[in-house]
Parts: structure tokens; C-alpha cells; sequence
């Protein structure tokens, strides 16, 4: 079953405006823009309903009776509700515009800073295009209902109504088979409701598909080409577009139905209104004549409810959508007690934080990853004390990331503690124990902007002693040293202007600026030829020192000199201890390091 199709089996049991109380309080802080866009919009429909009274004034003052006596007061008051009406329709339009791209900013917002809150299983679950259409679509689709179409809803409403009002006053018997009208919309919107939902929530999955198909083809063009898949992601891409298309036409005819059936039947109610209505104007010309307009400028109020019922129809699923997203709880939190005292990430106590020095333990730790169903450890316990190097080793695939994981705290113990200098990790803020964590990736990542703007965000405050420090200690001075522009040299998006082993060596020198406590260096020499590679490798020799590092390996040579090595396969450590322990142990780790020996060996020979 595809994520979409999933989505959509789940929305179909959702509760009708599932969601709409946790937009409210994004709503609720605009309430005085959206009280003056009210009073205008009512200032301006009055105007309107207004019109129809003046024409009929003139028709039964001025020419019924012939005479001109109130005609400059008629044109000074006709020309004062002009003006009346058009200031108010102008502050009405411009607290539209500005509620909205409000509220898109803050639902954006709100949505960005949650993402940067869920755990890492919630990213591994749902692609960048599903993720991107809720940030950027529904919350566009949001800030539209809340500003455009509440304004449209109070002009044409009001206008209805106050149309209704009038005729009422003038003659009760029309204006009450004006109001049968919205009895048959009722009835036809509870028809239409549930398939117009499901058909709409299709369209907005689809399209977050596309969105999907459109992130893997640009970050993934270079391997699409070597591949020469082209035609297969045209394939792929073609039929997502096409089933868009499909189901986009059945909902337009869908909603055409709707719109038809509900046009007829305004339509014939007017008619009848318009054929009594006649009766009257042979003895009341401006009565009859205001009753036309009214009854004309009441069809565009009754087709603008018909599409409005489907336009919010359409946004209840925008909003399920994107609160969601924002109800959507990550599996690593802190307890309101922790952010009581050490804040959160956007609002750090830092006042209150303690030192961390560096020590971390394992006690009786069993994990499994949220949707496993199998423990990946086991009642499994450790000491790191402070400065200690960990090697973690074992074939590519063997789960060797679960322990800095852990670490990290980007997972929960299933059972146990992680403890962190003496003290449970979750007693503390993620914050204040990622703040002194350097990470060093085996796919390095820089962020759009300058060599120096990417150093600075592992220490903002670092002066241009300690950035030349950390280059050259890992010898990234020399990646440097060939830019154009040196360490204000352009990276691009992702660091793309720069090779995958240069990336690697500023991500490392980031890293180091940071001046972490605990170092997690994961496979951060694979990306790297073997020169660069020995250069790397003595500077670990001199950055661990004074820290804890952890250290992700697949060249077993690089990891010879640590204190503890751990043997993970399957996911499970099988076997632990230092390189000499395990070379004379004979087991999985002297099978695994005398096996990439020999390879190293034959191709030496090769070449």
C-alpha cells in the first residue's frame, strides 16, 4: 500500500473539521485586523444593499411623481455612500492581504520548528515532497480561508441577508420563497460532503507525490544519469501525473454536479420569485424594480456559497493535514520538568545548565527502533569513562549506529538508562547534551552559504585563530587555500560546488571548532582518499585527546589505538575489547580485520 493510499484510508474515518481548533489560536492573535475587515466588509455590503433603495427612490420620487426637489441631497448622500463604501472595501482588502501571508508566516513557522523537534523515525517514514506540501501548500491554502474567504463569506452573507431583510420588509410573502433557497443547499451539501472530502484528500496526496517524484529527480540527478534511468523516472513521474489528472477530473466533475444541481436550483426559485414579483409592477415601478436587483445580485451570494462549501471542504483537508503534522509527537522528548529548568531548543535556560565532562554509561540498556519488532540490545551495560576512545566495527548494514544513537539521545532506551556524566540523559535538556556533542557524518552536509558561514555554525563566537586551528588541523587549509575566494568561497546548495572529500574535511573542521566534549565521528574518513585519509587520521590522534570519542569504523586500521573496540552484526554487539584482545580471541573481529587486510594486500599487487 503506497503512503498516499495509506493517508487516505486514515483520513476517511477523520472526524468532519477535524483540526480546526488548533489553527484557532493562530487565527486568534489577528482578531482585531479580522474585527475591522468584519465592520468594513458589513460597512460595504450595507452600501451595496443600499443601491436598490436609492433606485427605488428615484423611480417612484423622481419620475413617478416628476419632480427634482430632493435631487441635490439624493446625489450628495449617493455619492458620500460611494466613497464610504469604497474606504472600507479598501481597509477590508488590505487586512485580507496581510492576515493572510500572517498567518502563512506563522504556520509555516510553527510547522518548521516542530520538524526540528521530531525524531529522526519520522523523517525516515515520510519523504522530503510529503513533508514539503504540508509546510508550503496547506498552510497557503490556510492563510487563504482565514483572510480571503472569510471576507468573501461576510460580503456575500451579509449581503444575503440584508437582501432577505429588506424584501421582507417591503413584501413578506417573496422574501419567503427567497429563503427556500438554503434549505436546498443544506440538503445538497450533507449529499456531497463526504465525496467531495475523500476526493480532495486524494488530489492533495497525489500531489504531495509529485512534489516527492520532483526532490528525488534534482537531488538525485547525477545518479539518475550515471544510471541512465531517465526513461524509468519519466515513467514513474508520467504516471503519478497522469493518476493526478484522472482523479483531478473526477473531482472537477464531482463538484460540477454539485455546482449544476445547486445553480438549477437557486435558479428556479428565483424564477418563481421574478414571476410573483411581477404581479407588483404595474402599481409599484421602484418596489418591482429594487426586487430585480435584488433578486440578480442575489446569485452571485448563492453561487459563491456553492463554491465556498467546496473550497472549505477542500481546506478542512489542508488542515487535517498540516495539524497533523503539528500534533505529531516525537518519540524523544523532554518531560515539562526538564524544560521547566534547562528550556527547550528555541529557549534554552543555558544559566542552568552543568557542565558536561564526558562520561556516558550503559545500564541494562535494551532497544529496539520504534517500528522493530525485535531488540536490537539487550540487557546491555558499559562504561566509558571520560576520554576514552570506542572504536564500533562490523560489516556494512550491521546496526552500527545504534550505540551513538543512544548517545545522542536521537533514541530512547527501550528499557535501562543512558547516563551522562552520573545522571540520567533525560534528566537534562536534549539541547544542553547535544550542545556538547561534535558529529562528523559518513555523508557530510553543508549548509547553502560560505566555508566560513558553514564553520561558524559549530561556534558562532570562534575567532580566526581558532578557524585557521581547526582547517589545519585536519588539513582542510588546503581546500581552502584553492578557492577563489578562500574561506568566503561559495559551497552551494548542500555544499555541492565542493568535491564529496572536501566537504568531509570542513564538516570535520566544523566540527572540532565546536570544542565538544563527547566526538562521534561516523565512517568520517570513507569519503576520502588515503592520503587525506593519514592526515585525517593523525589529527584524530590529537583532537581525542581531552574528549570522549566514539568512533564508527569500516577500515579496521584506523581504529587499532583505541581503548575499547565493540563488534556489532546483526545489530547485536558479539563481541568487545581492544585490538590486541581481539586478534588473539580469534573471532569475528580477527576474521573481519585479517579479511580486509588481504583485500588491501591483492590490491596493492593489482595496481
Amino acid at each position: 500500500m503506497t503512503q498516499a493510499t495509506e493517508s487516505i484510508r486514515k483520513d476517511a474515518v477523520s472526524l468532519p473539521f477535524f483540526g480546526v481548533p488548533r489553527i484557532l489560536p493562530y487565527v486568534k492573535k489577528y482578531r482585531k485586523t479580522l474585527l475591522a475587515m468584519l465592520i468594513c466588509g458589513l460597512i460595504g455590503t450595507g452600501m451595496d444593499i443600499a443601491v436598490p433603495l436609492f433606485q427605488r427612490y428615484a423611480l417612484d420620487h423622481f419620475i413617478a411623481k416628476g419632480t427634482l426637489d430632493t435631487l441635490p441631497l439624493f446625489i450628495a448622500i449617493y455619492i458620500f455612500c460611494i466613497v464610504f463604501s469604497s474606504g472600507a472595501t479598501f481597509i477590508a482588502c488590505k487586512g485580507a492581504m496581510t492576515t493572510e501571508v500572517s498567518v502563512n508566516r506563522d504556520l509555516r513557522a510553527a510547522a518548521f520548528n516542530h520538524l526540528q523537534t521530531l525524531s529522526f523515525s519520522y523523517f525516515n517514514q515520510n519523504s522530503v515532497g510529503w513533508i514539503h506540501s504540508r509546510v508550503m501548500s496547506d498552510t497557503s491554502r490556510i492563510g487563504g480561508l482565514v483572510s480571503w474567504t472569510f471576507m468573501d463569506c461576510v460580503w456575500h452573507t451579509s449581503y444575503l441577508i440584508g437582501a432577505v431583510a429588506v424584501m421582507l420588509v417591503v413584501n413578506t410573502r417573496l422574501a419567503l420563497m427567497v429563503i427556500t433557497i438554503l434549505p436546498l443547499i443544506v440538503v445538497l451539501y450533507s449529499l456531497f460532503q463526504k465525496k467531495l472530502i475523500h476526493a480532495n484528500r486524494q488530489i492533495r496526496e497525489l500531489n504531495s507525490r509529485i512534489t516527492g517524484d520532483f526532490n528525488e529527480a534534482i537531488t538525485g540527478a547525477k545518479t539518475i544519469k550515471t544510471l541512465t534511468i531517465e526513461e524509468r523516472m519519466e515513467k514513474d513521474f508520467v504516471a503519478d501525473t497522469e493518476e493526478y489528472r484522472s482523479t483531478s477530473v473526477r473531482a472537477a466533475r464531482l463538484r460540477g454536479a454539485f455546482a449544476v444541481t445547486m445553480h438549477l436550483a437557486s435558479s428556479m426559485a428565483l424564477a418563481i420569485v421574478l414571476w410573483q414579483g411581477g404581479f407588483i409592477a404595474a402599481s409599484e415601478v421602484g418596489t418591482f424594480s429594487m426586487f430585480m436587483t435584488y433578486a440578480q445580485g442575489m446569485m452571485e451570494p448563492v453561487r459563491w456559497i456553492v463554491d465556498a462549501i467546496s473550497d472549505v471542504i477542500t481546506t478542512q483537508v489542508n488542515i487535517e493535514r498540516l495539524t497533523r503534522l503539528l500534533g505529531t509527537k516525537s518519540d524523544v522528548t523532554d518531560t515539562p520538568e526538564v524544560i521547566e529548568k534547562y528550556g527547550d531548543s528555541f529557549n534554552p535556560k543555558k544559566e542552568n545548565w552543568e557542565p558536561i565532562r564526558g562520561d556516558i554509561e550503559f545500564e541494562d540498556v535494551t532497544f529496539r527502533y520504534p517500528d522493530g519488532d525485535e531488540n536490537v540490545l539487550e540487557h546491555f551495560s558499559l562504561k566509558i569513562p571520560f576520554g576514552s576512545n570506542i572504536a564500533i566495527v562490523g560489516e556494512t548494514g550491521a546496526g552500527k549506529s545504534t550505540l551513538v544513537n543512544l548517545v545522542c539521545r536521537f533514541f530512547e532506551p527501550t528499557e535501562g538508562r543512558v547516563l551522562i556524566d552520573g545522571k540520567d540523559a533525560r534528566d537534562r535538556s536534549q539541547l544542553w547534551l547535544h550542545s556538547a556533542i561534535g558529529y562528523v557524518l559518513q555523508t557530510p552536509h553543508l549548509f547553502s552559504g560560505t566555508i566560513r558561514e558553514n564553520l561558524l555554525y559549530g561556534n558562532p563566537n570562534a575567532t580566526e585563530e581558532e578557524i585557521d586551528r581547526a582547517l589545519k588541523l585536519v588539513s582542510a587549509d588546503q581546500v581552502v587555500a584553492k578557492m577563489d575566494k578562500g574561506i568566503d568561497t561559495d559551497v552551494g546548495e548542500g555544499g555541492d560546488l565542493l568535491s564529496t572529500g572536501e566537504k568531509q574535511l570542513i564538516s570535520f573542521a566544523r566540527a572540532i571548532l565546536a570544542d565538544p566534549r563527547i566526538l562521534v565521528l561516523d565512517e568520517a574518513t570513507a569519503s576520502v582518499d588515503t592520503l587525506t585519509e593519514q592526515k585525517i587520521q593523525s589529527a584524530i590522534d590529537e583532537v581525542i585527546k581531552g574528549r570522549t570519542s566514539l568512533v564508527i569504523a569500516h577500515r579496521l586500521s584506523t581504529v587499532k589505538n583505541a581503548d575499547l573496540i565493540l563488534v556489532v552484526k546483526d545489530g547485536k554487539i558479539v563481541e568487545q575489547g581492544n585490538h590486541k584482545e581481539l586478534m588473539a580471541a580469534r573471532g569475528p573481529y580477527y576474521r573481519l580485520y585479517t579479511r580486509q587486510y588481504e583485500d588491501e594486500v591483492t590490491s596493492d599487487i593489482l595496481k
